[in-house]
């Protein structure tokens, strides 16, 4: 059951996730060239490319299980560390063959040797592992449940990267990488605090749903801490963001610098929104969890693909009102469910 798995339950999840990835790879190297004609031919090279980064797709489902282990009994401490040994490595290879003139494989292999290295120690860190058996029964019964995640996840992942594919089709190549150092500092200040919430917010939520009261307390408590963490960090940064992108990749792309302030003041809310989205499941309802996502990727989409005449920097101002409202959308989702 979702609160107590067992050994079959993670034997299924294993099998399942690596049947998936083994056909999703085969259909994603097969679609690779309708990437040039998205672009408009600007990037042909983006075939050979894409099939090659793909692959993080295969390597990932190899751990699916070993991580959701480690994270249902709260071993935070092996998941740290799994993720900043493979984060150093990946940031060393990926740096070493920039110098060594490589271009953009350099940025592939760098996510490539991030998702091996960190399967590598979570399969060491685990001490969960799959056994030869074909029972798919579990998953049958989760599915209910975990189809509505899956689209969720797709949707999530769509949400997070529409600007990038409208920013490279429309703008050309240089405002698309103004916007993808913004993107990319922004992310990575929010994900910093969303990661380390959400490896403890989830199963604790969880297995205190048993009992409202406590597990209220908990979420305030985690809220509360979330707020004194991600506001501050986010804002500090819009605060320094001129000095920052100077210092750290140099005055050429000082054009990031608007777009980076403006994007800093919806990431300061993104750790609560997925607070709040953790809160919702919690309590079963990946239903609403699923609708309030795809509601949202619709309205994004929309609205960037009706805006882009208009530039880049009303695109992601538009981004960004769009975050802060959908806080409120989700905080109103969550009283619904606990009062």
């Amino acid at each position: 059951n979702e609160s107590h798995p067992t050994d079959r339950d993670y034997n299924a999840v294993f099998w399942f996730n690596l049947l998936v990835g083994m056909a999703l790879y085969v259909l994603l190297f097969f679609s690779a060239p309708l990437l040039v004609l998205f672009y408009k031919n600007q990037t042909p090279a983006i075939v050979p490319l894409a099939r090659y980064a793909f692959l993080a797709i295969l390597i990932t489902a190899f751990s699916t299980s070993q991580s959701a282990w480690l994270f249902k009994n709260l071993r935070t401490k092996q998941l740290a560390k799994a993720s900043m040994t493979a984060t150093l490595l990946s940031c060393l290879t990926g740096v070493t063959m920039a110098y060594g003139g490589c271009g953009y494989w350099s940025l592939a292999t760098q996510n490539l040797v991030y998702v091996f290295v960190n399967t590598v120690l979570l399969w060491h860190y685990s001490p969960w592992h799959p056994k030869l058996q074909w029972d798919f029964a579990p998953v049958r019964r989760m599915f209910g449940f975990s189809w509505k995640v899956m689209v969720t996840t797709i949707a999530t992942q769509i949400n997070n990267n529409v600007i990038n594919v409208l920013t490279v089709r429309h703008f050309g190549q240089m405002r698309a990488g103004n916007y993808f150092q913004a993107y990319q500092w922004d992310s990575k200040a929010f994900s910093l605090v969303q990661g380390m919430v959400s490896q403890v917010a989830q199963p604790v939520l969880v297995d205190l749903r048993e009992d409202g009261q406590r597990q209220l307390g908990a979420f305030r408590k985690l809220m509360r801490f979330t707020a004194f963490i991600a506001f501050p960090l986010l804002l500090g940064l819009r605060l320094v963001s001129h000095e920052f992108i100077v210092l750290t990749i140099g005055e050429k792309w000082l054009a990031s610098v608007p777009l980076l302030q403006l994007l800093c003041l919806g990431g300061c809310v993104m750790p609560l929104c997925t607070l709040l989205s953790n809160m919702v499941l919690s309590k079963g309802r990946s239903d609403l969890y699923l609708w309030a996502t795809l509601a949202l990727c619709l309205l994004q989409v929309g609205l960037m693909a009706v805006l882009w005449p208009r530039g880049l920097t009303t695109m992601v101002g538009a981004y960004v009102a769009l975050s802060w409202s959908w806080l409120f959308v989700w905080f109103l989702l969550v009283r619904m469910l606990t009062g």
